[in-house]
């Protein structure tokens, strides 16, 4: 009975680790994004993979070409994303609620601004 008991604990504390180590955000999808920087706008999407650590992998298409991306879950719903085009690295931080998101966007060293985005 004392092993039944002490078995029953360690799974519930298994339980509630694994509910707390995995971030509440997915952000797994195509989204249509709109961006205002300096420089001007445009709506580039993101095609986008997470991975249950948090690991973000996917695709940007927009006025700056293609491109494949990489980045990564913050906390539970903050996240950063970035990507190299013609050797400007373009970085995205934000938030995500449910199928949208919103943030800062740095382009290199051309522009900066922020983003809002919904997922299709």
């Amino acid at each position: 009975m004392k092993n039944l008991h002490l078995s029953m604990i360690a799974i519930a504390l298994l339980i509630v680790t694994l509910a707390f180590s995995f971030p509440k955000t997915d952000l797994t999808g195509n989204w249509n994004l709109t961006v205002e920087t300096d420089m001007g706008s445009g709506n580039p999407s993101f095609m986008l993979k997470q991975a249950p650590d948090g690991s973000i992998t996917g695709t940007y298409t927009g006025q700056l070409g293609e491109s494949a991306l990489k980045g990564s879950i913050k906390d539970d719903d903050t996240f950063h994303i970035e990507f190299d085009i013609q050797g400007n690295m373009i970085e995205y931080d934000g938030k995500a609620e449910g199928n949208k998101m919103s943030g800062k966007v740095k382009l290199g060293t051309m522009a900066s601004g922020t983003f809002s985005g919904v997922k299709k």
